[in-house]
This record gives structure tokens, sequence and C-alpha cells, in this order.
């Protein structure tokens, strides 16, 4: 690839705007191309994205083919909501994982597609997760994407990038986050929207002790905006909440990272909430203390078609565990 004329001076800016549209390249995969040595400038291998370059300059960009999959398909119920020939939209279970791992190599959402579609599944650019855009937690439920195709699979990469997917979840939380708290006003990250909305940025990363969790860092890290809105609290006074989060980014255990944060974590979240018990007294206490998941559904998703460009929106109620356990908490 030639370098057109007057083009940014940087070599990440210069190619994505110069890559040809049919590669399908992000920002973010340029990036990682860049950093691990797939770009030649001139001949020479150049891994510095602000490197400079002029018109003219020869590029070449090295993208390897998908890996072969080596995971098994297995026969699994799916709920499916929309598929077509380029995506299929599904309803998780809880206690499902999203794609293999160590420690759960089969019965993931990824072997019941291979099954699903005969072993077809997009991966691109030598992923190991074949047609995973995205994924809740293996102890989340609700509603997930998944490419079929190549070109659906860049389409909807570049949806969740720009951050222009609607994900909303319901949660049930420990108390309620309500405006009028003083105390969320002087935790840092927080604020208020109009209509009682809070909204929690922060940066999130690897917590430095355990690896597997996620934790909120003064610097450092990913950016990560969540907003919160009240749907229903319980008891008098509230020790419960049932709210509605969306992302306007996407981090791993966002959701739950943040609500942790401000003091209201999720019910059953042994991760983030720790050892915390709604008290005895509480209407529905022994239910929420019992629960044996964090109480997190991926109720909305809505998204742009990556191929016809049509609008398409998916709504998923809520499974019978977090439905029971509202139902108990409204007790009087």
């Amino acid at each position: 690839m030639t370098i057109g004329a007057a083009p940014p001076e940087r070599l990440d800016k210069a190619l994505a705007r110069d890559v040809p549209e049919e590669a399908a390249l992000s920002r973010s995969r340029l990036a990682r191309l860049i950093a691990g040595g797939a770009v030649t400038l001139n001949g020479a291998v150049v891994t510095d994205p602000k490197a400079r370059v002029a018109a003219g300059d020869m590029l070449r960009v090295r993208v390897a083919g998908a890996d072969d999959s080596t995971t098994g398909a297995e026969d699994i119920a799916l709920t499916v909501l929309w598929e077509d020939a380029d995506l299929i939209v599904v309803d998780k279970p809880a206690g499902m994982v999203v794609h293999p791992a160590p420690g759960a190599r089969s019965g993931t959402l990824v072997n019941a597609l291979l099954h699903h579609f005969g072993g077809n599944l997009s991966g691109v650019g030598g992923e190991k997760r074949p047609g995973i855009v995205h994924r809740i937690d293996k102890d989340t439920s609700g509603l997930l994407v998944v490419a079929k195709s190549d070109r659906a699979h860049h389409g909807l990469a570049a949806q969740f990038e720009a951050h222009s997917v609607n994900r909303r979840y319901l949660a049930v939380v420990h108390g309620v986050p309500d405006a009028a708290d003083p105390r969320l006003r002087g935790i840092g990250g927080v604020s208020f929207e109009a209509g009682g909305i809070l909204r929690i940025a922060t940066q999130l990363a690897r917590h430095r002790t355990d690896r597997q969790r996620q934790a909120v860092r003064a610097e450092g890290g990913r950016h990560a905006v969540t907003r919160v809105r009240v749907v229903e609290t319980f008891g008098t006074p509230p020790a419960a909440a049932l709210v509605e989060c969306w992302l306007e980014t996407g981090r791993t255990h966002q959701i739950r990272v943040h609500m942790a944060h401000v003091g209201h974590a999720l019910l059953g979240d042994q991760t983030y909430g720790g050892r915390r018990r709604l008290g005895g007294k509480a209407t529905g206490a022994g239910a929420a203390n019992a629960f044996p998941r964090q109480a997190l559904h991926a109720a909305t998703l809505g998204f742009r078609h990556p191929v016809t460009g049509g609008m398409l929106e998916f709504t998923s109620a809520l499974p019978p565990d977090m439905a029971d356990l509202i139902a108990q908490l409204r007790i009087p």
C-alpha cells in the first residue's frame, strides 16, 4: 500500500486513513498489528505508532488468517432471538461460559454455536474465540450477538469500539443509589444527570494482587463509564433496589466493579460484594443472601446490522431466578 498525498504525519493515523476499506481493519486492530511487528515501512518493520511517514512511502500490513478452531461442537440447546446469514442473537443462561478457557473447555456458548452452525463461525484475524465480538460473564444471563461472517465480525467490532451499541442491564443491588444521598457525591468519578441518573466514570484495570478481578484506579487503566437508574426499591427503609445500568464503554466486570465502588454491590456477587448480606429483618433477606450468582441480566441489546445497515433491538425478560428473587423482596 502506498501512502497517499498529504498524509497525517503519524504511522497509525496514516494507516487508518489509507488502508483499503475492504480490509475492514479498525484503529485498535491496526494498533495491535503495529505493536506486533506486522507492519513494514519501506521494507523495514516498524512498531512505533508515532513513526513519521510521508506521501509515497510504501507500507505493508501482514494480517494472519483465522486460526483453525480446535473447539469441539456440542449439541447444547440455545435460545435464539434472531438469525440470518451474518449474525445470530442468543439469550445466554446464567452458568454458561461464553468461550472455552482453562477449566471450561466444554459446555460453552461457542461449543453450542459450532454445533448449531455445523462448525462454521467467523474467526477474524487469528482469533481463537470464533464469532465472539463481546461477552458477558459466566454467571450473568442475557443477550449476546455473535458474528457468522467476517464482514459481520468487522462491522460489529467497529460498533463496539465506537460505543454505539445500546446495552442495558438489570441488576439487584444492596441499598439504593439515590441522588439525594450526600455520600455518593463524595466518591471519585460519581456525578448525577437529569432525572436522578447516576453516572460513574473511572479508570479500570486489573487488580494489583488478584489477577482475576478488576479495580478502580486513580490513573492508568482504561476509561469506563456506567449510568444507573433506580427502577424499584425494596423494603422500609429500602434495603435493596432493582436498577437499570447502561454502558457507554464495555470493560471486563464493569457494572460489578462500578456498583461496588459506589457502595451498592450486586446481590450475590461474591467477587466484588464480599460477604455483604441483607439484615435478617429485611424483606426477602433469606432469598437475597442465598442468591447463588451476581444478580445481573443483559436485558437490552441494540445495534445497526453490520451488513444491511438496519437498526435492530432485542429485549430479554428476567430469568426465573432473578424474577423469583425480586418477588421475594417485594413481599410486605
